[in-house]
């Protein structure tokens, strides 16, 4: 059994012995979730949190210069910038900065904490299962008079190192298998797409998973891509300065970059853009599939391209900078054609 003594021995000794590995990989090993881990060092430069977190969040712009970080099992994204224009809708919150892009679903935001960590501050944000949902880093720039005072105003009156948290759900792989549908049905109703946003009712209305609807797609609309081409993706859209959209997500938090690229690189299994406001980690071997999909809507064909890992999860997506109702850019379209060819 896990407790809040043993689990934080077993934390501080293997801190020491694998300095280097990251907190959510650390929980893995020592079979727990990542909460409990930060929970363990409350009252030791970590601050439990409480209240509406969509309160805590309309005020994040008091911050200033900050550094958002979004993630999931095989890609990091973090982007600095301002929170801005933030707004809620029921659980759903938009924050529209020019830097700072997200879509926020905070149903299941179950726990916030304030670190002070290796002279690093930051609000951290977790889910049920103790999974992270999103961080938020304090900058050089950052007002740190301000992130005192949101810290004083959300702290919890008790100061827990004990957390509650869900059995992490298992996930079982997708086959290959297809479901009878009416395929020409389908097909003509992707064709009739009047917004790219509407893709999502039409897998619902049809029992489909991001797969199957992929495998099941109007002819020329989806098609597989080697996954290898990515460095040459990256590359030719830093070369030919193609502003570019990332979008990475987790079922707490969308966090999207809309910009050009620089500086690219691979350390192992990750490909890196490692730019002044905008880095990206993705593990290129988690990648199951890799797909090219086009999608109409009222300003033409939306063109994007999904990752999607072994359990048949959509985890990244990529599109060329575009704004609701004007065409995407050529040069992207360009761009995809020149450094994928389908498989």
């Amino acid at each position: 059994m896990i407790t809040t003594t043993n689990l934080k021995a077993s934390w501080n000794a293997f801190q020491k012995s694998n300095p280097k590995t990251r907190i959510r990989d650390a929980a893995k090993e020592l079979g727990c979730s990542e909460a409990q881990l930060v929970a363990t060092s409350v009252g030791d430069g970590t601050t439990l949190l409480t209240g509406d977190f969509r309160e805590l969040l309309k005020e994040m712009g008091s911050l200033g210069h900050v550094m958002a970080l979004t993630r999931n099992e095989h890609v990091v994204h973090e982007r600095k910038g301002v929170y801005e224009n933030i707004s809620f809708r029921g659980h759903v919150g938009l924050v529209l900065g020019s830097d700072i892009d997200l879509r926020l679903f905070v149903g299941d935001w179950t726990f916030g904490f304030a670190v002070e960590a290796n002279e690093r501050r930051s609000l951290q944000f977790f889910n049920s299962f103790g999974e992270a949902a999103h961080k938020i880093y304090l900058t050089e720039k950052s007002d740190l008079d301000a992130y005192h005072l949101l810290v004083k105003k959300y702290k919890a009156p008790e100061q827990l190192q004990e957390l509650t948290v869900k059995p992490s759900e298992k996930s079982i792989a997708e086959t290959d298998e297809l479901p009878e549908i009416d395929r020409a049905q389908f097909q003509q109703e992707w064709l009739s797409l009047k917004d790219t946003h509407d893709f999502f009712g039409l897998l619902k209305k049809y029992q489909l998973s991001r797969k199957q609807a992929l495998r099941l797609a109007p002819e020329g609309y989806a098609y597989r891509i080697d996954p290898g081409k990515f460095k040459d993706l990256f590359d030719q859209a830093s070369e030919r300065q193609v502003p570019i959209m990332v979008f990475v997500s987790n079922p707490n938090c969308i966090q999207i970059h809309t910009g050009p690229i620089e500086k690219i690189f691979v350390m192992g299994p990750w490909l890196n853009i490692m730019d002044p406001e905008f880095n990206l980690h993705l593990r290129t071997d988690a990648i199951d599939e890799a797909w090219v999909v086009r999608k109409p809507s009222e300003a033409g064909i939306v063109t994007g391209i999904e990752l999607i890992d072994r359990q048949g999860i959509m985890f990244n997506q990529y599109f060329g900078k575009r704004k609701p109702g004007i065409p995407e850019l050529p040069e992207w379209t360009d761009l995809v054609a020149s450094a994928t060819s389908a498989l």
